[in-house]
């Protein structure tokens, strides 16, 4: 199985169970939510792959959402994943770039949009979170207008590193194992 492939599928278990829960007028499973400083840690009642994400929103001073940052870890396969969602009218070419004190990411291309913003969903390297982790005051996403202007939107960093070691625990003790292998067969 492509590595991308089952880092999106183990990220996108969070979305797929509110969207089935919909659609079978049942409500979405409700996570346990822990806040850690600025950041809130969230593991979920299910079977999953990548059962936690710790995740941070930050709104404009209407109180609409223009930043969604989650991040998870996937035990099996010692791997990160992130979600970014970012409003409507972004070039969809220029993508997203994470940037702190002491760290700027590669470009991180869009999976997505949907009515409700357009979406970053994509594997990443512990060293990104780990490099993360260790830069203080705060971050920044940048996106890129489709008027062409650039546009940071900040985070903050308050309580990241706490944050993900309790999602990084949570996520090993939870999270289901990989379906494992039938019996070898049987050699004459």
């Amino acid at each position: 199985m492509n590595l991308s492939r089952a880092l999106i599928g183990g990220l996108a278990f969070c979305m797929a169970g509110a969207t089935a829960a919909a659609a079978q007028d049942a409500p979405p499973p409700k996570p346990d939510v822990k806040t850690v400083e600025d950041w809130q840690v969230r593991c979920y009642p299910v079977q999953a792959v990548a059962p936690c994400d710790m995740l941070q929103e930050q709104g404009d001073k209407s109180g609409r959402k223009v930043l969604s940052l989650s991040i998870s870890y996937i035990p099996s396969m010692d791997r990160h994943a992130i979600i970014v969602s970012v409003p409507l009218e972004v070039s969809l070419p220029k993508g997203v770039v994470l940037q702190t004190d002491s760290y700027t990411s590669p470009t991180l291309k869009y999976r997505m949009c949907t009515r409700d913003g357009c979406f970053v969903q994509a594997p990443v390297d512990n060293d990104l979170v780990a490099s993360v982790a260790k830069s203080t005051g705060a971050g920044r996403v940048i996106v890129v207008g489709d008027d062409g202007k650039t546009y940071p939107i900040s985070f903050s960093l308050k309580g990241f590193a706490q944050a993900h070691d309790d999602m990084v625990a949570q996520a090993k003790a939870k999270a289901a194992k990989p379906a494992a292998a039938g019996p070898a067969p049987a050699q004459h």
